[in-house]
């Protein structure tokens, strides 16, 4: 199973020596909290370190942890209380349910509890209090400690010890420790006691985290005013920046105002252009000061390429870290880490990383940007509106079996799809290469994202001109955002307006079987059966002979999409060997179909799912190379993010999630590039419902 902290360990460099134990030179002796998998050797380490006897536990689920007795007295080893699908209340790793299980309970990192970050001298800096050593030896080495320990008969965890619950366990640990560093927490990992602890260093880091070196902060003066306001807000004097129409460098971490207005950075030889974005139907109160950052060479042509920095996010750029490497093609005049940038509330914060490098800014005038947007997104809208033929409401029953019986006869012989042995149209589709994808990952009836997407970066107008298609990975149905899992209508206006694409666009639009195109009972979410709750409300709304129609589009979806340049399905490659043959009459092969559109990434708590092997054998059944880039939907990795590059350790492996009310992502082949890009929400159905009518 894969590691997700292979080559992601770097040792400490600056250590201090407590008892015979190498710590982080930054770490006070009270912070250290122990904490790893059974058999670890916890125990034995606060021992050695006259650290509390008593082991503690912590439920990280439960909202205030971090004020837990368990943590007063320190240092001292817990157990975390850990959060599992199927499990309402947090498990140990050596509960009872969770050895049980037939199949290691899944992690939901996403119902771990962080604790909020302290902002002036009257909030207990929570985060700051603890740091938390990770003790994740090597799964043969716990076996080998609990194995002789099991011996002596008295440790009950050791109970039908195998090498499997081991690395089950020890998996555990790793995820929560990456999931932690990566919500800002305390943390590093120590492999044996007579090895110097390591610190998680990604690709996207900034560096080495500052409580780790010991190196005391400077502080001002308390003759100052910067001194009382360090004291009180535990803020630092601000190096404020001011923009000229000149470039000039910045040698030091400098803080730009926001003032609505683009700029430009300079890395090297190569210019990066950050324009203020301006999502439409946001009130000025709730507009979110995020970036847009660009290639000024490319940005406004067709289909070109950016990143989004959001507030409150930190980036480094440079070429080291491959999602910009990939947008902006960086040369080698940009650093590998050259520079680090925060959205601190609209603020730019800039940080050079490299001494070897320049890094220069320049205010960039574009005064009639805001109406020259404005203008485009209303003509895409507008023409959106004509597609659909009015209002993005519901399409009256008539007009909606009428759309859904087209679009059935074109999937019955649908362009780029060999038929099967049968004669009916296959699983497989083979694009030209001419052909630009747009790729949209579950959508799960969030209509707005949808929206977006078709009006944003000529996508609409590649469609219409037959130079790009949009690939819908599956899944456009059944939402899931908490409290609307049991409406049904905005699926019905998901599928209107897909179908009209496809009708509209048939060797341009393409949809994908998702494992919820189906009316099949046992698709379920939190116990709400979607499949049958949709199929009802269809009932109600347009009858049985719309019913019948749409069981009969699900049964001519397609499955499998490729060119030369990408291969995609929903959810992932069969676990064996298969062919092209194979593929195309996947209705003799029902086993296939269904890992095509329900297999899950295999990860260190799910074992059953597909990996590396399965992926490059995919590629090599379909004479693909074994760099093409491969392209599933189905399994967010977490409940935040939307684009996984090299998903699962595996090279040119994307996952995608279109699905997040906070705005859709998508994939897009620009320069023989596979490129992610973001949008924000906005209200779109309202937005095209209010402007005039279509004439």
């Amino acid at each position: 199973m894969a590691d997700p902290l292979k080559k992601k360990l770097k040792t400490i460099p600056s250590l201090q020596e407590v008892r015979g134990v190498r710590l982080p030179a930054g770490l006070t002796f009270v912070q250290l909290v122990v904490t790893g998998p059974p058999g670890a050797g916890k125990t034995y380490y606060i021992n050695k370190i006259h650290g509390w006897p008593n082991e503690g536990y912590l439920d990280l689920t439960r909202r205030g942890w971090w004020r837990d007795r368990a943590l007063t007295y320190r240092p001292r080893e817990v157990h975390l209380g850990l959060p599992f699908a199927g499990f309402s209340e947090a498990l140990t790793v050596f509960d009872k349910e969770w050895l049980e299980a037939p199949e290691p309970p899944v992690l939901e990192l996403e119902r771990i509890q962080i604790p909020p970050v302290s902002h002036n001298i009257f909030q207990t800096d929570w985060r700051h209090r603890y740091v938390f050593e990770f003790l994740l030896p090597s799964a043969k080495t716990i076996y080998k400690r609990r194995q002789a320990r099991a011996n002596e008969g008295y440790f009950p965890v050791d109970e039908n010890l195998s090498m499997e619950m081991v690395e089950a366990q020890l998996a555990v640990y790793r995820q929560v420790v990456l999931y932690l560093h990566r919500q800002k927490m305390q943390v590093y990992i120590r492999k044996s006691l007579d090895k110097p602890p390591m610190y998680i260093a990604e690709k996207e880091d900034i560096g080495i985290p500052g409580w780790l070196s010991g190196e005391p902060v400077p502080r001002p003066s308390l003759t100052t005013i910067d001194g009382w306001k360090w004291l009180l807000l535990r803020k630092l004097p601000i190096n404020w920046f001011t923009l000229s129409d000149e470039w000039q460098p910045i040698t030091k971490e400098s803080r730009i105002a926001y003032d609505g207005k683009p700029l430009e950075l300079r890395l090297g030889k190569q210019i990066l252009r950050f324009y203020p974005e301006i999502p439409l139907g946001s009130r000025k109160k709730n507009l979110r000061k995020n970036w847009l950052i660009t290639d000024p060479s490319t940005f406004g042509s067709h289909l070109c390429a950016f990143a989004r920095l959001r507030v409150g996010e930190t980036v480094m750029i440079g070429r080291a870290n491959r999602k910009y490497k990939t947008i902006f093609n960086f040369d080698k005049s940009v650093g590998k880490r050259h520079v680090s940038i925060s959205n601190e509330r609209g603020d730019l914060i800039i940080t050079p990383l490299d001494d070897q490098r320049r890094v220069e800014v320049i205010r960039f005038e574009d005064s009639d940007r805001k109406s020259r947007i404005e203008a485009r997104r209303y003509a895409a809208l507008m023409e959106l509106k004509k597609i659909y033929g009015g209002p993005m409401e519901l399409y009256p029953p008539d007009r909606a079996l009428a759309t859904l019986t087209a679009v059935n006869e074109i999937l019955e012989h649908e362009a780029y799809r060999p038929a099967d042995k049968s004669g009916r149209p296959g699983g497989l589709i083979e694009l030209p290469p001419e052909k630009i994808p747009i790729f949209v990952g579950d959508l799960h009836a969030q209509v707005n994202n949808l929206l977006k997407i078709l009006s944003e970066n000529k996508f609409l107008e590649g469609i219409e001109s037959e130079s790009a298609c949009l690939i819908i990975l599956g899944d456009a149905v059944h939402s899931e955002i908490p409290g609307q899992m049991q409406e049904m209508d905005s699926s019905a206006l998901m599928m209107d307006l897909i179908l009209r694409l496809k009708q509209l666009f048939p060797a341009n639009v393409f949809y994908l079987r998702g494992n919820h195109d189906t009316f099949a009972a046992d698709i379920c979410k939190n116990g709400i059966c979607q499949s049958s709750l949709f199929k009802k409300r269809l009932l109600e709304l347009r009858g049985k002979e719309y019913v019948q129609q749409m069981e009969r589009f699900y049964d001519l979806l397609p499955t499998v999409i490729k060119s030369d340049r990408f291969l995609a399905c929903h959810a992932g490659p069969p676990s064996r060997k298969t062919r092209r043959k194979e593929i195309i009459n996947l209705r003799a092969h029902p086993d296939i179909a269904k890992e095509l559109i329900s297999s899950r990434l295999k990860r260190s708590n799910y074992f059953a799912g597909y990996g590396k092997s399965d992926v490059k054998r995919f590629r090599k059944s379909l004479k693909l190379s074994k760099a093409t880039p491969f392209i599933v939907g189905h399994t967010p990795l977490d409940r935040t993010g939307s684009v996984w590059i090299d998903a699962g350790e595996i090279k040119n492996h994307f996952i995608l999630y279109s699905g997040r009310p906070e705005g859709p992502a998508l994939l897009v082949e620009i320069n023989n590039r596979i490129m992610p890009l973001s949008y924000p929400a906005e209200p779109l159905i309202n937005i095209i419902g209010k402007m005039r009518q279509v004439e």
